[in-house]
Parts: structure tokens; C-alpha cells; sequence
């Protein structure tokens, strides 16, 4: 089964997506001329590479009510793996036992929703609280707070930072293991699944980061990565927000989606993934779950993809992935999304924007007052808010050509760090991560607040 699984996380050079059908247009259109790489809403358009969506769909949809797909190695591990029951909460399941101090702390959003956050005031071997200014970690799409300590003390960015003098806060959005309390619904409640990441930064980011400034009555260092850079760049137009905090860091920065080039992510926008799923009343994404599995051999099999290397056609090769702990990966992720949520990540895909949720003229209208989705202004991010990038040259979601688009909205000039050979999940899980990424992180972080380095 490990084996298996494996082969879901390694993305070495000689593993290949193969996509049946889909190869590089003959006769290019005026609009994409022989030389520019065609853009993900291109090629999930009508005329794109990867059109013929409602045969795609039909195919799918037969495909899934016959439950006839054949599962995948990588999907049958999913299967069989054992995930670690949350009782208890993220301290007492993994950092406590590594010897590490810890507390839980309840945030509550304006819309009910009960988010977990943990809190690491010192290092393992620390006998007073750090001194330092609160870090947040923002964790990425289908992860929680554990993303950042699932590799070794030596490893994972959050015991490093705990370690270096930092207090650490961890949060963890809603609809993770983490963060599955409401006021009024249960996770058993369509409701409970109506959002998307634009209330994750309007609602579960705001929360948060308003309890730790009210705890700590400090400005707070932000570090995101993936999702939580989404989250973090839609939340900073937000004055109010900004005035919270003192940096950012973002590690494989989104705005932009442009150029997405996963295979599986261009199949499932182009087949309308979002969509049938919306219509066959499936609002909770759990990969955990029977539903959730067959949802990938589905895809897979109509769409005649290899999936054996699940994750390298999810977010492109990883140069350093740690294959040696993929069983205890498994004990805590994948976690749960929202149907809803994966639908606004097509829409940024297809529409090449960065504007919050499209409802559709008469829903956009009844919810904005106006026919379009308004978007983020990432200009009015505040010139004099110190920002970080780490990006990676493998990084099939988090693309170059799109980072760099995001830098040019900016009003200020971000410190950059690219790394050729990194993947998008090489910054959170590359055995290499600390030398390569975390000390230069750490040393940008401490330059804001004037903090002595260890390093």
C-alpha cells in the first residue's frame, strides 16, 4: 500500500502524466501565436486544446453513477490509508508528543464558524516564552495547521521558527479535521460548505489573525503558503488588516492562475469537474472519503490519465519531496475542502482573474451591485507592507509567468527567492527546504522587527 501511495508523491523525471488526445495545436490561432505559451483559460476555452467539455461531462457523470472506474494505485492507497482521528486537537496528537509546548485556542468568525488555532510559544529546549513577535502560518488547500511539522524537528518550518526565537501561532480554516465546530451547523449541513477562499480570507483570516493580535498585542509576521497566499494577498487590500500586521512572507505566491500547467487541473477545469459536482449535490471535497476517491478514478479513467503519480499531475514535479515519510503523510492529509471553493479556483483559471466569487449576472448583482465579480486590487496593497516571495521553477500551479504578474501589480518591490528546481510543495516538504528557503525566510522576517540571527 505505501508503495503505492508512493508513487502519488514521488515526481522524479522519469514519472510522466500522459493525457490521451491532448497535443500542441497544429494551426495556432492569431490570438496564440507559434512561440507564447498558450494560458490555462486558452486551453480550457472553447477553442483550446482541451475543449469538448460537455462530452467530457457526460462521460464523467456515466462514469461515476456506474461506479465503474478503475481505481488507481494511488487512489486505492487513498483507500486503504488510515488517518489520524483529530480528538484531542493538532498539540496533543503532534507537537506535544516531539516535546514541543502547546496550547489550542478556539477563534470564532463573524458567520459561526469555530476555527482552530494552536500556539507554540518556545523552542523544544527553551525554558522561557520567545521574546520574538508572533508568526502566523497559513497552510495551503486540502492541508492544515500540520503541514508545518509532518517533516523532521530539523525540517518543518514551524519547530524551526520555534526554535529560532519566534512565537508561533498556527491556523487552521474551515472544513479542515481542525476546524469542524460551528455555532448553529453541523459538517452534515450543505451550509456548512457554502464558501470559498474568498471568505476564508474575509472571514477565517480576519478571525484569526484578530485573536492573535488581541493576545499578543503585537503586529504579526505572516508566512503563507499556496492557498494561504491567496487568502493573504485578498485579505491585505483590507486597511484594517494590514494594520495587523508587520510583514509577509508567501511561499509559491497566487494571484493569478493564468498559466496553470497540471495536467489533471487543466483536465478537471476543461470537463466542468466544479460544475458536476455542484449538480450532483456534492458540496464537501474529502479525498479521504469512498465518494472522494471514486471522484479521482472517475476522472482518471474518463479522461484516460496515468494517475499513478497523483500529486506530480496535481502540482507539477517536487525536486525534494521527503519519500520516506509518505505513511505518516498520510496520517494526517489530505484534508477536506469545500466543492464550492475548488469552483472559484476554476473560475481564477477560465477567467484569468483575481475577483472575488462569480454567482452569475443576476447573483453577482444581488451580492455586488454590479454584473462581474469585483476584483482584488492588489495596488492597494500598502507600499510600506514589507513582503517575501519564494517561488520555484517546477511549480505547475504557482507558475512563473504568474508570480511574476503578481509582482508587477504590487506597489512595493518584493524580496524574491527562486529556486529552479523547486515544486510547489518542495517549499513546505523539501528535506533541503532549511538552507535552501527557511534561513533566508527567518533572515527577512527578523530584518523587520531588528532581531539578532542565529544563522
Amino acid at each position: 500500500m505505501i508503495e503505492a501511495f508512493r508513487l502519488m508523491y514521488l515526481s522524479g523525471s522519469s514519472i510522466r502524466l500522459v493525457v490521451s488526445g491532448l497535443h500542441p495545436n497544429p494551426n495556432p490561432s492569431p490570438s496564440c501565436p507559434e512561440g507564447r505559451k498558450q494560458t490555462a483559460a486558452e486551453m480550457v476555452g472553447p477553442s483550446g486544446a482541451l475543449a469538448a467539455a460537455p462530452r467530457h461531462l457526460l462521460i464523467l457523470l456515466l462514469c461515476f453513477l456506474a461506479g465503474g472506474a478503475r481505481a488507481s494505485p494511488a487512489t486505492d492507497a487513498l483507500r486503504h490509508a488510515s488517518p489520524r482521528a483529530a480528538a484531542g486537537g493538532l498539540c496533543q496528537q503532534l507537537l506535544l508528543p516531539q516535546g514541543y509546548p502547546c496550547t489550542e485556542h478556539t477563534v470564532k468568525t463573524d458567520d459561526g464558524f469555530l476555527l482552530s488555532v494552536q500556539h507554540i510559544p518556545r523552542g523544544k529546549n527553551g525554558v522561557t516564552d520567545n521574546a520574538g513577535p508572533p508568526v502566523f502560518l497559513q497552510h495551503g488547500l486540502f492541508q492544515g495547521g500540520d503541514t508545518w511539522f509532518i517533516n523532521s524537528n530539523e525540517q518543518s518550518l514551524g519547530y524551526i521558527l520555534a526554535d529560532n526565537g519566534f512565537d508561533v501561532w498556527i491556523g487552521n480554516v474551515r472544513g479542515t479535521r481542525w476546524s469542524k465546530g460551528h455555532s448553529t451547523l453541523s459538517v452534515h449541513d450543505k451550509l456548512f460548505w457554502d464558501w470559498s477562499w474568498q471568505d476564508l480570507a474575509e472571514y477565517d483570516l480576519s478571525a484569526m489573525l484578530s485573536y492573535v493580535y488581541t493576545v499578543t498585542q503585537s503586529k504579526i509576521l505572516y508566512v503563507g503558503h499556496s492557498q494561504g497566499t491567496i487568502m493573504g494577498l485578498a485579505a491585505f487590500t483590507n486597511p484594517e488588516i494590514v494594520k495587523m500586521i508587520s510583514s509577509a512572507a508567501l511561499l509559491c505566491p497566487i494571484s493569478y492562475l493564468d498559466h496553470v500547467s497540471a495536467s489533471f487541473v487543466l483536465r478537471a477545469v476543461a470537463m466542468h469537474l466544479d460544475q458536476m459536482l455542484i449538480t450532483m449535490g456534492i458540496h464537501q471535497l474529502n479525498f479521504r472519503s469512498e465518494m472522494g476517491v471514486q471522484i479521482l478514478d472517475s476522472v482518471c479513467d474518463a479522461e484516460r490519465l496515468d494517475c499513478d503519480s497523483m500529486l506530480s499531475s496535481i502540482t507539477g514535479q517536487n525536486c525534494c519531496f521527503n519519500s520516506s515519510r509518505i505513511d505518516y503523510y498520510l496520517e494526517y492529509e489530505p484534508h477536506p475542502s469545500s466543492t464550492k471553493n475548488l469552483r472559484h479556483l476554476f473560475q481564477m483559471i477560465r477567467k484569468g482573474t483575481f475577483a472575488k466569487y462569480d454567482y452569475g449576472w443576476v447573483g453577482n448583482l444581488g451580492r455586488y451591485g454590479q454584473l462581474h465579480p469585483p476584483p482584488f486590487d492588489l495596488s492597494s496593497i500598502p507600499e510600506s507592507l514589507p513582503i517575501w516571495m519564494g517561488y520555484g521553477g517546477l511549480d505547475a500551479l504557482a507558475d512563473v509567468t504568474d508570480v511574476e504578474r503578481t509582482i508587477k501589480q504590487l506597489r512595493s518591490t518584493p524580496e524574491l527567492l527562486y529556486i529552479g528546481d523547486y515544486g510547489h510543495i518542495d517549499f513546505i516538504m523539501s528535506v533541503r527546504a532549511k538552507d535552501d528557503v527557511y534561513v533566508d525566510l527567518m533572515r527577512f522576517l527578523r530584518a523587520q522587527q531588528g532581531m539578532h540571527s542565529s544563522y
